[in-house]
């Protein structure tokens, strides 16, 4: 961890555990209005498990396997949210965290793209990892306390339909559901 991202952890510490399963049960009060949120607690929850299975792998190979499992995961959640909701949080007037939600992904995307070029037993690639994971669940605190519920507020049905149609094709194209998709969105 560089000198400036100690200094930003020091005086923004992260929330709290309690908090984030707060932000998420606030979340999914919202999924009856909002279906697409609902995909996108579940997608959130399977990246809880992929870092905790990066964690728990007992050795090289298993780690960077792990590794690559998240790696998929968060891209293929990123390239969904950032084709289906950001713009409709955009639209609905809030682009400055749209934009900071696009930023943190990219950010994401390259740091596991540097983890992969170290020792996945390093202390180097654990403190790396350690920061990806904190940035990420921070991430999803924002979108589960604050962006996604205020959208839902914001937006109206078809806008909810549309990001609904769009969140489940972008994810099913990235993870290689093409065909499914159609049919996973007929049965939302």
């Amino acid at each position: 961890m560089s000198i400036l991202d100690r200094i930003i952890a020091a005086v923004t510490p992260p929330e709290s555990q309690e908090d984030r399963i707060e932000a998420r049960q606030k979340a999914q009060t919202y999924v009856a209005r909002a279906p697409w949120l609902g995909a996108v607690l579940d997608h959130h929850r399977e990246i809880d498990a992929a870092f905790a299975a990066v964690h728990a792998a007992g050795n090289a190979s298993d780690r960077r396997m792990a590794l690559k499992e998240l790696g998929t995961l968060l891209t293929g959640h990123a390239m969904a949210e950032e084709a289906a909701i950001y713009p409709a949080l955009s639209d609905a007037g809030d682009t400055g965290h749209a934009t900071m939600a696009y930023t943190e992904q990219s950010a994401a995307k390259m740091q596991l793209g540097l983890l992969e070029r170290l020792d996945p037993m390093s202390q180097d690639f654990m403190d790396k990892f350690g920061h990806l994971e904190g940035a990420v669940k921070h991430h999803v605190y924002e979108e589960e306390s604050m962006w996604f519920p205020d959208l839902v507020e914001q937006a109206d049905g078809a806008d909810h339909a549309l990001i609904a149609q769009r969140y489940v094709e972008e994810y099913a194209r990235y993870m290689g559901h093409g065909a499914k998709a159609g049919m996973m969105l007929a049965d939302a």
